[in-house]
């Protein structure tokens, strides 16, 4: 009888369980071992999650690249300086100022690593126990969130959304190792740092210096930086001036900040020692970055702007722009001040109709060279949309004498005397005087039939009016039915404190874009419109008028003119002007969307003179002078 033949492996393994792919429970086992997977098969299982690991890992790598910036990310404020280099306001859709890190102090960014990444230099641009909560999270349903690094939060404010997603989260993840491997980490800082919230309707750190402290980013100290710091982890709750509770909050994070940059190595605590007192910032302010008269002032400088360089409003659009104006803030409230007392006290349009609809406009010009100093366009640029102070459509009056006066005087003494054909005598330079003071029409309307209307306008236009604004060329033409802007007004009459020399008006003296400057800002040179002899015949002159109605007494070497009893009940001018500045100052009446200007009869009460002496009032208020000053009319 035959022997059976001993099993085959085969057999041998399905009977210990070793032939199936998994034996579990395992075979020839007992008791808890029976159930319990074997060391291979631990081994195998961990050396399959890792592997699949990996390969995740390897696909999410090679498949996210680094995307191009988001336009948000680029998009910045124009921003507008005064003459003194310090910030007006910022203008646009997003109020953001991109700075090199080298102006962003090394406080700020050992208080932004220290709160935010302490590990930011030495780690690989993720945190994996950060994507680990965010993974848990995740699973509990909660928001997709965890503790990101410096270079993540880059990544989400740089490149992407900030969507609370899966695929957010993890693109998140990959571009921000990639560009650890490409972008320095100052690079990294410096976007972190620009383009980050802080609350105030600021964005970067530059608008969040100007929102918080008033000051450029360059100049915050160690503890001003420590607070900007924290608003990094939610403006919202850590805004000081929120609330009670926001301020609590707001200290114990900044302190913790301080003692963290200790704890880090990135502040002696010698120097920690000096920041114990909390740094408030500024309230936080409500109104609009156009309102009351930095609207206007913006609209003057983008419109000088748009003329000299050729940038199109569009162009300005952009945004990223740095404009620095000749407005000297002092005198920009000073003037604005000087309106609302004076108007303040000597209109009631609640109570009298002939005070309602009733408009100022003003400007300061430097006769030396032209800078445009300070202006009144209107109540407020937000309600109120047109610029007084560089309106046209206002007649002049009797401001507008003097360069017929000016004519006479040129064609006498000039450098060619008689220039004019003569069909009749001219009256004299003292008659031209004392009609200024009076305000008397007659002797400048002869002396427009002298010496012919041409040479006046021509007077005129050299001084610095537009010709644009010259009215038609009639026997009432001398006596002031042009309708110059204040603006224009103010730079004509600076020709004569300026020895004849004519300098057109400007309000900007650089502009400049990612630190380059934009061409064609260059001021041309004076004009010579006026022998000197000519020029100061006419402001001695206009000394005289001013001594006699009182304005030379209050502020000595003045010269001044205003509109009078006899002229047109539709405007009322004062220019005045001294060797430093020359202001002009308008009033009028008009009703919006009614393009007539109403009359100023009454305007002001009994003894206003129509309105007449409300504007020299003003310029006296502007110019230091807080009593009554009232013209000496006839």
């Amino acid at each position: 009888m035959r022997k059976p033949s001993p099993p085959t492996r085969t057999h041998r393994d399905a009977r210990s369980g070793r032939g199936r792919l998994l034996d579990q429970p395992r075979r020839g086992r007992k008791g808890l071992r029976r159930r319990l997977p074997s060391w291979r098969q631990l081994l195998g299982g961990f050396l399959l999650s890792v592997g699949s690991l990996c390969g995740l890992f390897a696909y999410g790598y090679a498949q996210v690249s680094i995307p191009d910036e988001n336009a948000a990310a680029r998009q910045e404020a124009n921003v507008y300086y005064w003459a003194d280099g310090s910030q007006m306001t910022a203008v646009g859709a997003v109020n953001r100022q991109i700075v090199p890190l080298s102006q962003i102090p090394v406080p700020m960014r050992n208080a932004v690593v220290a709160a935010e990444n302490a590990s930011f230099y030495s780690d690989p641009g993720v945190s994996f126990t950060g994507e680990l909560r965010a993974v848990v999270n995740m699973a509990k349903g909660q928001d997709v969130q965890g503790g990101s690094t410096i270079t993540q939060q880059y990544v989400k404010n740089t490149y992407l959304s900030q969507d609370q997603t899966y695929t957010r989260k993890i693109k998140e993840f990959f571009i921000a190792l990639k560009l650890s491997r490409t972008k320095s980490k100052d690079l990294i800082l410096q976007g972190y740092l620009n383009s980050s919230w802080f609350g105030r309707q600021a964005y970067g750190i530059q608008a969040a210096a100007y929102a918080y402290y008033g000051i450029p980013a360059k100049d915050l100290d160690p503890g001003q930086a420590a607070l900007l710091a924290a608003t990094l982890k939610g403006a919202e709750q850590y805004d000081p001036s929120l609330s009670a509770a926001n301020h609590a909050r707001a200290v114990a994070r900044w302190s913790w900040i301080l003692d963290r940059e200790v704890a880090s190595g990135l502040m002696p605590q010698a120097e920690r020692n000096k920041y114990r007192t909390f740094p408030e910032p500024r309230k936080q302010s409500v109104a609009t970055s156009m309102s009351g008269q930095i609207g206007y002032l913006v609209n003057v400088a983008n419109a000088y702007i748009t003329k000299r360089t050729g940038l199109a409003e569009k162009d300005l659009a952009r945004g990223g722009y740095r404009i620095h104006t000749t407005f000297e803030k002092d005198k920009v409230r000073r003037l604005e001040q000087a309106v609302k007392d004076v108007t303040g006290q000597g209109l009631d349009p609640k109570h009298r109709a002939a005070d309602r609809y009733a408009e100022v406009g003003a400007a300061t010009v430097r006769p030396r060279d032209g800078a445009v100093l300070a202006l009144y366009g209107g109540s407020d640029a937000t309600q109120h949309f047109t610029d007084n102070a560089d309106t046209s459509g206002v007649p002049a009056g009797s401001v507008f004498k003097p360069f017929a006066l000016a004519a006479l005087v040129d064609g006498v003494r000039g450098p060619h005397p008689l220039r004019w054909p003569v069909t009749t005598p001219p009256p004299g330079i003292a008659d031209m005087q004392s009609a200024l003071v009076t305000s008397a029409h007659a002797p400048f309307v002869q002396l427009g039939k002298s010496i012919g209307w041409v040479w006046i306008r021509n007077a005129a236009v050299k001084a610095g009016l537009l010709k644009s604004s010259m009215a038609p060329l009639e026997q009432t033409f001398p006596i002031g039915t042009s309708t110059p802007s204040a603006i224009r007004t103010a730079d004509a009459y600076a020709t004569f404190a300026n020895s004849g020399k004519q300098n057109d008006p400007y309000s900007v003296t650089a502009v400049l874009r990612h630190g380059k400057p934009v061409g064609g800002l260059q001021h041309p040179d004076a004009r010579t419109a006026f022998t000197p002899g000519v020029a100061a015949t006419v402001d001695k002159v206009l000394q005289d008028v001013a001594s006699r109605n009182g304005s030379q007494k209050i502020v000595p070497g003045s010269a001044s003119v205003a509109t009078g009893a006899d002229d047109l009940t539709k405007s009322a001018w004062f220019v005045g002007y001294t060797h430093d500045q020359s202001t002009a100052i308008t009033l009028f009446r008009n009703k919006p969307d009614t393009a007539p200007l109403l009359s100023l009869k009454d305007t002001g009460g009994t003894g206003s003179l129509h309105g007449n002496v409300l504007p020299p009032r003003i310029w006296a208020r502007f110019m230091g002078y807080a009593g009554d000053f009232a013209l000496n009319r006839r």
